[in-house]
């Protein structure tokens, strides 16, 4: 097995969650997605990010509005809806419920490591 494909395909498993964790804290464009999602080693590039936006707002769970830019074409700036809301919860929740579950096995491997030393 190859580390590096199992680690990718971790990452894009979470990456729906932590674009919906970004967009719930207000409205945000996609190049500051992108800056926080590189920032935190989700290796995420355009070719990604947008066809998932576009799949997240015929969900129903995200809209966005245009703003007029001084600096260049208008922005599209996404938030939440209540469905969104609803949805990132119920996700926030099986997260909590998968942290402690693999923290649980971690946990016990690491005891189990630690008690089959002399």
């Amino acid at each position: 097995m190859n580390l590096e494909n199992t680690q990718i395909q971790m990452r894009k498993g979470i990456l729906e969650f932590c674009i919906l964790h970004i967009i719930s804290r207000g409205e945000v464009y996609a190049s500051n997605m992108l800056q926080e999602l590189t920032a935190a080693k989700m290796i995420v590039v355009e070719g990604t990010l947008y066809p998932l936006l576009t799949r997240l707002k015929n969900a129903g769970l995200l809209e966005y509005k245009w703003v007029e830019s001084k600096e260049g074409p208008p922005r599209k700036y996404y938030k939440l809806t209540d469905e969104g809301h609803d949805f990132l919860n119920g996700l926030t929740a099986t997260w909590d419920e998968l942290v402690r579950s693999t923290d649980t096995v971690r946990k016990k491997i690491e005891t189990v490591n630690e008690n089959s030393h002399p």
